[in-house]
Formats: structure tokens, C-alpha cells, sequence
């Protein structure tokens, strides 16, 4: 499972941090010099300022991350393992939904694979749209009547 994790966090860490510098680049520089010119200095700008500005870039990355990582078969199958017991520690191999879905239809063994494959792919659909309704009601703007 260790390995697993580890894979993951490598694969996706590049996507984070292209979005997360997207979105430092994404705010305006008369953000940073009225900030300056109000006396704040460049650690309270950063704080006060730019962080608060991309925090939705940044929090948006890291709940896509986390669906595609849901949906990463191939690493894990590798990394991980394919064993189909609950792993007793972080060095013991697994399984996770999408490795189960995919033996589950690769092998079809038994009246119930299929269905047993249905109900894991609905599983995993259902993740993903918490993910994006979680997403949405994040950052869900209250729109103003001018």
C-alpha cells in the first residue's frame, strides 16, 4: 500500500503544482503593489493577499488529483498488489475499487462477477460525483444583483 500511495503522489504532484503556479501567476500585480504601497510587507502580501486570491485554483487541483487518483488502475495494479484482503498495515498489499473493477470484468469467474463489476463501477462513479458537487459547493459564488 505504501508503494501504491507513493506512485500516486508522484504521478499527480506534477499537475498540482503547474496549477498551483498557474494560479500565483493568475493574480494581478496591482494586487501585490496596493498591498505594498498600503505598507504591508512582502510575507503579509503573500499571506494576506495572494494565497487567499488562489485558493481556489489550488484546492480545485487537489480535489481533481484526488479523482484521477481513484481512477488510476494501472500504477496501483503494479505497485500494490491485487490481493483481495483488507491489508493489515501500510506494508501489506491491497486492492482499491479500480484494480477490483477490472478483475472483477477481465476474469468473469462466477454467476455474480458482472454484477459484482456494475455495482464496484457504481461505486466509483459515485465517488467521483461527490468529488465534483463537492467541488461546486465549495466555491459556490453568491451572484449579486448591480
Amino acid at each position: 500500500m505504501l508503494s501504491g500511495s507513493l506512485t500516486l503522489a508522484i504521478m499527480i504532484l506534477p499537475v498540482i503544482v503547474r496549477v498551483t503556479q498557474e494560479s500565483l501567476c493568475s493574480v494581478p500585480i496591482s494586487f501585490r503593489e496596493g498591498s505594498y504601497a498600503l505598507g504591508a510587507t512582502k510575507v503579509s502580501t503573500i499571506g494576506r493577499i495572494v494565497i487567499p486570491t488562489t485558493m481556489k485554483g489550488i484546492i480545485t487541483a487537489a480535489i481533481l488529483a484526488i479523482g484521477r487518483i481513484v481512477g488510476e488502475t494501472a500504477a496501483v495494479f503494479l505497485t500494490a498488489g491485487t490481493v483481495d484482503r483488507m491489508p493489515g498495515g501500510f506494508l501489506d498489499s491491497g486492492r482499491t475499487l479500480s484494480v477490483h473493477l477490472y478483475l472483477l470484468a477481465k476474469e468473469a469467474v462466477g454467476e455474480n462477477a458482472f454484477q459484482d463489476a456494475f455495482g464496484t463501477a457504481t461505486v466509483l462513479i459515485i465517488i467521483v460525483l461527490i468529488l465534483v458537487l463537492a467541488t461546486q459547493l465549495i466555491f459556490k459564488e453568491k451572484k449579486t444583483n448591480v
